[in-house]
């Protein structure tokens, strides 16, 4: 069974869906080229952003509720990827345009400082993995997912008390426990990195259809923008201690 932390790329995503002819077929380059495209897309409306944030600073949270139903109909009807997968990046470039500004102001330097440790990051991960210094074995998987699952959790509670003006202490501030708790975060973000790799891998040795090129795409996606957004807030709290 394939398990990914990543919970579009999970277990069993390519269940039921039986062996194509080698046109048809899920290919790791397919899966890359794919790849590269949404993130020119991701590009393309973050720098659109960039250009006056101010303007798109009321469109912030209709972009996240609309990247999130757009993620949840790819996860759920797979096939129609090719075209949710380009309008989610196009939606989420307008939130990590708009997100980034707002840092940006605040801390200027800190975009291109978080977008040299994302990619730093992506590639780190992606030779540990080719060379098989991080094997993804039944019980790495699970420890990621286990540890993923626990992120999730924690941050949905941390947005349900927010609402009633209360947060969990420690963890968004720039003492110890938060930057602590932000390099954890880090780290468990970049591991679902390798199991997004191994997944993709997975995929093309199962011939999966290539329509899940695009999925693989985008759950490789959604992973580097979360780690991307993690690496702004644990900057931020750096910087907050000088």
């Amino acid at each position: 069974m394939m398990r990914s932390g990543n919970p579009a790329l999970r277990g069993n995503a390519f269940s039921g869906i039986g062996a194509r002819t080698s046109e048809q077929a899920m290919s790791i380059q397919g899966a890359v080229d794919k790849s590269f495209i949404l993130f020119g897309l991701v590009l393309l409306s973050s720098w659109w952003v960039w250009q006056n944030p101010s303007r798109f600073i009321p469109f912030l949270f209709p972009a996240l509720i609309a990247g999130f139903i757009l993620a949840m109909v790819i996860i759920f009807k797979k096939e129609w990827s090719p075209v949710a997968s380009p309008a989610y990046a196009l939606v989420q470039g307008v939130f990590i345009g708009t997100v980034s500004a707002l840092f940006e102001k605040q801390y200027p330097g800190i975009v291109i400082q978080a977008v040299g440790l994302t990619f730093g990051v992506l590639f780190c991960m992606l030779i540990a993995y080719r060379s098989g210094l991080i094997k993804v074995t039944h019980g790495f998987r699970l420890g990621v997912v286990a540890a993923t699952g626990g992120i999730a959790l924690l941050y949905f509670v941390s947005i349900v008390m927010g609402f009633f003006g209360a947060s969990i202490p420690f963890i968004h501030q720039s003492g110890p426990i938060g930057i602590g708790f932000s390099l954890v975060v880090v780290v468990i973000a970049s591991l679902n990195l390798v199991l997004d790799f191994d997944f993709i891998e997975r995929g093309a040795s199962a011939r999966a259809p290539k329509y899940m090129e695009w999925y693989a795409a985008f759950g490789l996606m959604v992973t580097l923008i979360w780690l991307y957004l993690e690496m702004l807030r644990l900057l931020a709290k750096l910087q907050q201690r000088r």
